[in-house]
């Protein structure tokens, strides 16, 4: 470690702050200056950097930049880690309102230098370049949900506003768009807000199902395809939720136990305790809540008794005994659960999360086993 020169790179969308600490114990710390965020810029100061042949090691804070920084430093033979900027130490005195300090780009990089040299920070995981890809497109997918989702509220939201009530229990389906059509208004400029709301709708619906598809089709070429098969097996998990796990969890083989899984997306009970006092909230929320989301829906399903449907059958046929197996002790241990919690008064929410919790530890129990392609025993995933 004497050896080597830590380099802080605080990253923005035209610049890079670059500091410099030396590997020895208290050695100098300095600001070597910015240079334009272009991989040519970067290309020249990582030369002059290394120009005394001295192994450089490099980190930035994960941000809205991407990890090109990250590649290009690695394809170039160095070492870089990208920060946890969430899990960056602070002095104390330094916890105070961003007004009431000195923060600039330049205290930022000593600072990721400093504590690069003493072993202070957390890294995050980096996906490759294929991986991060597929994830782009299941992502754009989940952005597209969500504009369908709000484009249903505004023209739901215009039919309230003027007496248009839907005599059914259930709306957006075949009845409910029949009805729709049906439904008009006498001044001519009423009638238009209502198509054009009909119509974002549509647009905002073929475009979920166009990236869906899309998804589909690119699915056999990504290295993780047999993973998103596997966990199929599991109920509540079908193809939807299965992509979006996967592609926000990436390698399963970087966690040793389910709970460092489930503290990943944040699905472990907050806690504020010391000395006698133990004080437990709700779910830590942290990580990736659109995996989050996507298990709790799937969670719903274990409210029913357990049991292999005919659309579980058509995925699971294929499966190794391993797979089906972890699969159906899942279930009935979920589906027991649930009905346990719900008799002791749980509420429903509460109860739901639990089960995606569980959920998720036999998601990693079937993961490992596919990609490891050894024995997991299912205790472990409990």
């Amino acid at each position: 470690m004497e050896n080597n020169t830590f380099i802080g790179l605080d990253v923005h969308k035209a610049s890079i702050s670059v500091a410099v600490a030396r590997g020895e114990r208290g050695g100098e710390v300095r600001h070597w200056g910015s240079v334009p965020n272009r991989p040519d810029h970067i290309r020249k100061l990582v030369e002059k950097l290394a120009a005394g042949g001295v192994p450089l090691q490099f980190c930035h804070e994960a941000g809205p930049c991407g990890y090109g920084l990250h590649r290009q430093l690695v394809e170039m033979g160095h070492d870089c880690i990208v920060v946890a900027p969430s899990l960056i130490p602070v002095k104390a005195g330094d916890r105070v309102k961003a007004g009431d300090r000195v923060k600039t780009d330049r205290r930022d990089a000593v600072m990721l230098a400093k504590l690069h040299r003493a072993g202070e920070l957390t890294a995050v995981w980096v996906p490759d370049a294929a991986h991060e890809a597929m994830r782009d497109l299941i992502r754009a997918r989940a952005t597209a949900m969500r504009v369908t989702s709000k484009a249903r509220q505004h023209l739901q939201g215009f039919l309230l506003r003027h007496g248009r009530i839907y005599p059914g229990k259930k709306g957006w389906t075949g009845a409910y768009r029949r009805w729709l059509a049906l439904v008009g208004f006498a001044h001519p400029a009423q009638q238009i807000v209502l198509q054009d709301y009909i119509d974002a709708v549509a647009d905002a619906e073929a475009r979920v199902e166009r990236l869906t598809g899309q998804i589909a089709d690119l699915l056999p070429q990504w290295s993780l395809a047999p993973v998103v098969a596997a966990v199929q097996a599991m109920r509540g998990v079908g193809f939807i939720v299965a992509v979006t796990v996967v592609a926000e969890v990436g390698d399963f083989q970087r966690f040793d136990s389910t709970r460092q899984l489930m503290a990943y997306l944040g699905l472990t009970p907050s806690e504020h305790s010391s000395g006698a006092s133990v004080r437990r909230g709700g779910i830590t929320k942290a990580g990736s809540g659109l995996a989050r989301r996507a298990l709790i829906e799937g969670a719903w399903s274990y409210r029913m008794q357990a049991r292999v449907s005919v659309k579980l059958l058509a995925r699971i046929e294929t499966l190794p005994k391993l797979v089906r197996d972890i699969a159906w002790k899942s279930q009935l241990r979920m589906c027991q659960r649930y009905r346990h919690l719900i008799a002791a008064g749980k509420a429903k929410v509460v109860v739901v999360t639990a089960i995606a919790r569980e959920m998720l530890g036999f998601i990693w129990a079937i993961a490992r086993a596919i990609t490891t392609h050894t024995t997991t025993p299912v205790a472990m995933a409990l």
